[in-house]
């Protein structure tokens, strides 16, 4: 027998029959005399207490995954409400009136910047009911929550922001004018690299706030555990879209915070039922379905579905008929009745049942219409906050119900056009006014209705007064960012010196460079406990199976368990302080753990630096768009691909073949990628991260530092003498000039190439007389934005002198052609042609990757040793400066068209 409870309760009997009505009468009745008599409290217990005797007893009891669409919360467990509700209303109607005054002002001729008036306007008492009683600002004795914001909503905390007197009218009317209004500009959304000092977290990509407001709830618990900071009295609150949650990224972490028992995060689902076109769910109900999915996941659900006006009818239905409407009407026909009026919700939702018409008889049509949704009444939202907040051992996710453009007339509310609506008409502003009982003359509004005036009654008026006080006693203003932070003390030079010896007789790939070079680093006594290393799943992989024993993996219920390689040296060991971030196989929420740990410096003022390291396949190209974000969100921090190129780890394939991330990795301004050849390249480069990043001197703090290390292990030189450190850290060096006589020419290679280009200069100068000198080229991408930045200085001032490029620069008296190549698409080296005067051909791995020793696949891209010589030779012989057949002879001698007489390269080694 199956059962369905996918969206009502009721359905747990429907399928079985019922063969003493009489006994279930009474143990019914004896149900309803104790909620009467002793409360829902206790009856709570009785029936938990029941069920777990049932299952003791083999009586099967299905999972109660959803609930009667009723509030979660009894009216007899509702707390009192603290604030003054009157005063709180009447300027909750001024911030609503400025929100949408400030976006329908942005429509003005000549400006018409858009925005978004319906998504506040249906939310602004689920933020309300926070900002007066909830929400901790950072001067806070417990140090301050962390809120997401639902981007669309955010005029509604700069219509707040205005009232409070942080903001005035003229920032007001640059709203999405960053430029043009520049010093007083409002960004369209949660941005803080647009407005670093107002907003912390960046949410309008769809998804990527809860999956981050999950791994900030995480990293407060980590901050917490290592002993590095108290967060014991800080809360995350996420404020998401029920349209929102269609996104994979939404519901797919919900298990790391019921893990991780993270009860210090809120999730407020604004339960519109609207997507930006439509209904969520017009034939469903998503509440229902939300309930099930998160409570199946292991969090505290709350449902805040109706207002108080509605108590006294459900208390009036003994027979439960009403609930029975509210159980199976559809969200489409919800919507419906907010976009219709009290009439109609009498005839098409009361009306249902000669039952429900009745209890509603004796109510007009107005009071019909004033029948509110939960998330639109102040008493049943602080009652969900408040439980929410008490709630010990699982996060929570609050349901509020609402209806999106609540307030702003029949031309918005509930509309399936809402939320691409961007301004009012003369009419809707005058009846947007008179709901609001907003004090602005008919002459005010017809005067000019692209600019109704604001409404701010001052500092001095009790509303403000209140307003104010509640914001001081709750630890200053939200939202807002500070960057203040703990003093940083950089790694000593002895922390570096495993990077600039090399590996002397052992092979060792760029990866195993760079673990041997973090591990020291971790072992720094000023600096060590700031590093997080984050790693999903590929620790052995990287040769970072070497940490477990020492740093230990994070998780706050440590090892309870024997581990299987306990007795081993490098046994697996799980701790409460363990440094060590290991999401499982998680790209996205590594990245969301990067982004918090990342940002600590002003979350938290306590600076952490991560270090990511991935596959570089399954970096930029699976979480490009949760990078983005964390550039916005200012984080700093190193991320490591793994593993990269495309062909390295050519016996995994296609899939694993990475021939196009610096690429993707160079669309983000505020990364610096970087493709190291050899371990003490990466030294250099992430000392001088660091420092930038958090050096004394620093300019730009806030970036993401990529590197790209390969799993073929080398000879790691050790750092030569007199060692160009500019060319390195700034992308190009030469690494090697030729002794040989004849010919000149310049090869430039990058990471895992540069000991191909070191093989083709010496059968170039063996082979065929020619003298060409080797380049390792760090950062092709660094190299470009200079000489574009050079470029755009010229351009803009023609009467100065032009700044040469940095890498025309180095290259100045290099002679003959340059032959380019990298283990990545050719794309990857041209960045830099247009600032090389020199004849210039680019080698690389284009097309898809496939899985073949690695010395097969050099020779199918023509990017090995040998193909560099014979491109050297073309560009030789059209110049005259070698004879004609060279080229061909070359191809001859080399079997150029056979994949298996590639040398270049060796096998073995994971990392």
């Amino acid at each position: 027998m199956s059962e369905d409870t996918t969206d009502i309760l009721s359905g747990l009997t429907n399928q079985l029959p019922d063969r003493d009505p009489e006994e279930t009468a009474e143990w019914m009745q004896s149900l309803d005399d104790l909620i009467r008599s002793q409360g829902t409290e206790r009856a709570q217990y009785i029936m938990r207490s029941l069920l777990q005797r049932a299952g003791a007893q083999s009586v099967g009891v299905p999972m109660v995954t959803t609930t009667d669409y009723v509030n979660t919360i009894p009216v007899d467990q509702e707390p009192e409400f603290p604030g003054d509700e009157e005063v709180e209303r009447r300027y909750r109607a001024w911030l609503r009136w400025n929100a949408a005054i400030m976006v329908h002002r942005a429509q003005r001729p000549g400006i018409g910047v858009g925005g978004h008036i319906s998504t506040y306007a249906g939310a602004a008492t689920l933020y309300e009911v926070g900002m007066n009683h909830f929400f901790r600002g950072k001067d806070h004795p417990g140090g301050g929550d962390q809120i997401y914001f639902q981007g669309h909503a955010s005029p509604g905390m700069y219509a707040r922001a205005f009232l409070e007197g942080r903001l005035s009218e003229e920032d007001m009317d640059g709203f999405r004018q960053e430029k043009s209004r520049e010093g007083h500009a409002l960004s369209s959304y949660p941005h803080p690299r647009s407005m670093p000092d107002f907003w912390e977290f960046p949410t309008v990509s769809m998804g990527i706030g809860p999956m981050n407001a999950i791994y900030q709830a995480q990293s407060n618990r980590y901050l917490q555990n290592r002993g590095i900071k108290d967060t014991s009295d800080q809360h995350v609150w996420a404020f998401l879209g029920d349209g929102e949650m269609d996104e994979p990224e939404s519901r797919g972490l919900l298990q790391l915070a019921a893990n991780d028992k993270l009860d210090n995060l809120t999730f407020v689902v604004n339960c519109n039922l609207q997507r930006l076109d439509g209904p969520v769910r017009g034939n469903g109900k998503i509440m229902q379905e939300l309930e099930a999915f998160f409570r199946g996941a292991g969090w505290n659900v709350i449902k805040v579905l109706w207002g108080r006006e509605w108590d006294s009818l459900l208390e009036k239905d003994p027979n439960g008929a009403l609930v029975d409407i509210m159980n199976s009407t559809l969200d489409g026909d919800y919507q419906t009745y907010k976009a219709e009026n009290g009439g109609f919700i009498r005839d098409h939702f009361f009306g249902k049942s000669p039952e429900t018409k009745e209890l509603v008889a004796n109510l007009t049509d107005e009071e019909i219409w004033q029948l509110k949704r939960g998330g639109h009444d102040y008493r049943k939202v602080y009652a969900a906050y408040k439980a929410a907040t008490e709630f010990k051992g699982k996060p929570t996710v609050i349901l509020a119900h609402t209806v999106k453009g609540y307030g702003l007339g029949t031309h918005f509310e509930a509309r399936n056009a809402t939320h691409q609506m961007k301004k009012l008409t003369l009419e809707d502003l005058k009846a947007f006014r008179d709901h609001l009982r907003i004090p602005v003359s008919d002459e005010q509004l017809e005067a000019d209705p692209y600019q109704p005036p604001y409404y701010n009654p001052g500092p001095d008026t009790p509303e403000i007064k209140y307003m104010l006080e509640r914001r001081r006693e709750l630890g200053g203003n939200v939202p807002e960012r500070r960057v203040k932070h703990a003093p940083v003390t950089l790694p000593a030079e002895g922390s570096y010196a495993v990077a600039k010896k090399g590996s002397g007789k052992q092979y060792a790939a760029t990866t195993m460079a760079f673990v041997r070079l973090l591990k020291d680093l971790m072992r720094d006594k000023d600096f060590g406990d700031r590093l997080v290393p984050i790693v999903p799943d590929e620790s052995r992989t990287f040769g970072m199976d070497a940490f477990f024993p020492s740093a230990k993996i994070y998780n706050p219920d440590g090892q309870n368990y024997l581990s299987v390689d306990r007795d081993l040296m490098l046994a697996y060991k799980e701790s409460p302080a363990g440094k060590l971030i290991h999401p499982g196989i998680n790209e996205a929420g590594a990245v969301a753990a990067f982004t918090a740990a990342g940002t600590a410096y002003a979350t938290h003022g306590e600076p952490l630096v991560p270090v990511y390291v991935f596959y570089s396949m399954f970096g930029f190209q699976r979480t490009g768009d949760s990078f983005w974000a964390a550039a916005d969100q200012l984080t700093r921090g190193f991320v490591i691909g793994a593993t990269a190129g495309r062909t390295t780890l050519t016996g995994e394939g296609l899939q694993h073949a990475d021939g196009h991330s610096p690429i993707l990795a160079s669309t983000n301004p505020a990364v610096k990628t970087y493709d190291p050849a050899y371990g003490y390249e990466i030294g250099h480069i992430m000392r001088r991260g660091l420092e930038e990043m958090y050096g004394e001197s620093s300019a730009n703090r806030n970036l993401m530092y990529y590197l790209t290390v390969y799993n073929e292990p080398i000879i790691q030189p050790a750092e030569p003498e007199n060692l160009d450190v500019e060319g390195v850290v700034r992308g190009i060096y030469r690494v090697s000039e030729s002794a040989a006589d004849g010919p000149k020419t310049q090869i430039l290679a990058s990471g895992v190439s540069v000991p191909w280009a070191l093989e083709a200069q010496k059968l170039l100068a063996e082979d065929w007389g020619v003298s060409a000198d080797v380049w390792s080229v760090t950062s092709w991408i660094e190299l470009r934005r200079d000489g574009l930045a050079a470029e755009e200085e010229s351009f803009l001032h023609p009467e100065s002198q032009a700044r040469v490029p940095f890498v025309t620069h180095q290259l100045a008296g290099a002679e003959g052609p340059i032959v380019a190549v990298s283990d990545y698409m050719k794309a990857v080296p041209d960045q830099i042609r247009q600032f090389v005067p020199n004849e210039f051909a680019s080698l690389g791995a284009d097309g898809f990757g496939f899985s073949d020793t690695r010395a097969a696949a050099r020779r199918y891209f023509k990017i090995d040793s040998h193909s560099m010589v014979v491109r050297t030779l073309e560009m030789l012989a059209r110049r005259g400066e070698v004879d004609a057949s060279a080229p061909t002879e070359a191809i001859k001698k080399y079997d150029l068209l056979n994949v298996n007489a590639g040398t270049s390269g060796n096998s073995g080694g994971d990392a």
